[in-house]
């Protein structure tokens, strides 16, 4: 058993307390999507408690001079599992960039300064990364597969419209003249939201639709539409999603023309699925029994 497997196990066994060389620190464990395997690798990790809330975790890798694995696998799948004490909870992990960064770097070493102490040690930058709860603090109870699908659709409209303004916000703000570029903050919330999107409908196709097709043969028309309709949002996010390979050549008005669309579409998909499915769905407990 690796030493990491043993901590995750002490980690899981006792309400997310250690001994050892992790006895009395905050302790936390990280789980990530492989950059190029597509597994899933949980880590644990020290993590500070900014004063807004949020989770810090430094990439410093014991002051190596290449950044840890788990750092590449979120910057290619950005939606993480976060396990804290007895919780566990739905996260994007954004890494800081510039002041904000340092900012947080000096916080994180005024309360840790062995971190300090891993900077001085190497010459790459320690990323400093935020992981910012996606779930609600205070989720509301899903009794059916209707009440799932709002929950889902209200993240999904909500992530929409929070990388929108985000969006406007970053080209607005950017330095005329200045090389094009897009900020870390906003690729992964736009990365996150297009991953998740992609695996809510792919789950529909595969398991949803041909339940419901098979039994209540009335909504045949309405999921043949639906159906269509994932395809064409599949396209308009994987067009944003490659401008976010190649936003440097990219025009904020190009970038934000498939936002817009892309919203058009998901937004008036969403809807129309609803009012198709959801007095169905109302009928399925969730989780089934």
């Amino acid at each position: 058993m690796s030493f990491n497997q043993s901590v995750i196990e002490e980690f899981r066994a006792n309400g997310g307390r250690v001994g050892g060389m992790f006895e009395g620190g905050d302790l936390l464990l990280l789980t990530t999507t492989g950059a190029r395997s597509g597994r899933e690798h949980t880590v644990p990790l020290g993590y500070v408690r900014h004063d807004g809330g949020a989770l810090l975790v430094i990439g410093s890798a014991g002051g190596s001079d290449q950044h840890p694995a788990w750092y590449h696998n979120v910057l290619a799948h950005p939606m993480v599992s976060v396990e804290v004490g007895t919780e566990q909870f739905g996260a994007v992990a954004v890494p800081a960039e510039g002041a904000r960064r340092d900012e947080l770097f000096a916080y994180v070493v005024e309360r840790v300064p062995g971190y300090g102490d891993y900077q001085a040690g190497t010459s790459r930058t320690l990323p400093v990364v935020v992981l910012e709860r996606s779930e609600p603090d205070e989720p509301v109870p899903v009794a059916n597969l209707a009440d799932k699908l709002i929950e889902v659709h209200t993240w999904l409209r909500s992530q929409l419209k929070h990388v929108r303004s985000e969006a406007g916000a970053y080209f607005a703000g950017r330095v005329p003249g200045a090389a094009p570029g897009l900020g870390l903050q906003l690729r992964q919330h736009c990365l996150a939201f297009c991953q998740s999107l992609e695996f809510h409908h792919t789950s529909e196709d595969a398991h949803m639709m041909p339940a419901l097709a098979a039994s209540h043969p009335h909504l045949a028309p309405a999921i043949d539409r639906l159906r269509e309709e994932h395809k064409t949002v599949a396209r308009l996010q994987s067009s944003l999603a490659a401008l976010l390979g190649t936003i440097a050549e990219a025009s904020p008005a190009a970038f934000l023309s498939e936002l817009d669309e892309l919203a058009t579409e998901l937004t008036l998909h969403l809807d129309y699925e609803e009012e198709q499915l959801l007095p169905v769905l109302a009928e399925i407990p969730f989780p089934p029994r």
